[in-house]
């Protein structure tokens, strides 16, 4: 499910065309608004499909969005155009969104930072899911658990790095990603019992 996933999340509706990214991205160093706003068409759908894992719903996923893109335009100086620009608005989505969690987290229900040991399920919950229906669960998904589920299982961080960056521990980050995983098995148990019971 791993690599499915992160597939999933590096793929874009957008087509890749290093020299109007260019245009644009210099016209963003000028503060051209005209060349802002472009980016901001040209990317948006990019741009949702990361914020949107983080957030409970589209409004708080354009909360991220709007902040990260901010963030963007204020450091695009200091983009390396050598590098992929959709990697490096991909990493302030992230880093954004990391930033939203910590600013909310003291309104979150403590009971889901709890530490433990990693249960590592020995068959993955989702693998016959798509796309979309893995991202509805894990909407579902109680903060923690689906900050450190997105971190760890779309966007490829390691445990060492989502507890740095979340002000957790190691094990608080294995154990979290465990219940988030069984938490998304039940909410599918559910989901595929309500599907069976409209056909009997």
């Amino acid at each position: 499910m791993q690599s499915y996933l992160r597939d999933e999340g590096k793929r874009s509706k957008n087509t890749v065309n290093p020299g109007y990214d260019m245009i644009l991205i210099e016209g963003c160093k000028s503060k051209n608004r005209e060349s802002q706003r472009m980016l901001y068409k040209h990317y948006y759908g990019y741009a949702m499909s990361i914020c949107v894992r983080y957030a409970q719903d589209q409004e708080e996923a354009r909360e991220i969005l709007n902040d990260g893109f901010m963030k963007v335009f204020a450091k695009i100086d200091m983009y390396d155009p050598k590098k992929s620009f959709k990697g490096w608005l991909r990493r302030i989505l992230i880093n954004t969104a990391i930033d939203h969690f910590r600013a909310n987290k003291k309104h979150y229900y403590h009971a889901d930072i709890t530490e433990g040991h990693d249960q590592m399920d020995s068959v993955d919950v989702v693998d016959d899911m798509s796309h979309n229906d893995i991202l509805e669960l894990v909407q579902k998904l109680s903060p923690m658990y689906r900050t450190v589920f997105s971190l760890y299982a779309i966007d490829g961080y390691n445990h060492e790095e989502i507890a740095k960056q979340l002000g957790i521990s190691v094990g608080t980050s294995k154990s979290n990603l465990s219940k988030a995983r069984a938490n998304l098995r039940k909410m599918l148990m559910k989901l595929n019992r309500e599907i069976y019971e409209q056909y009997i």
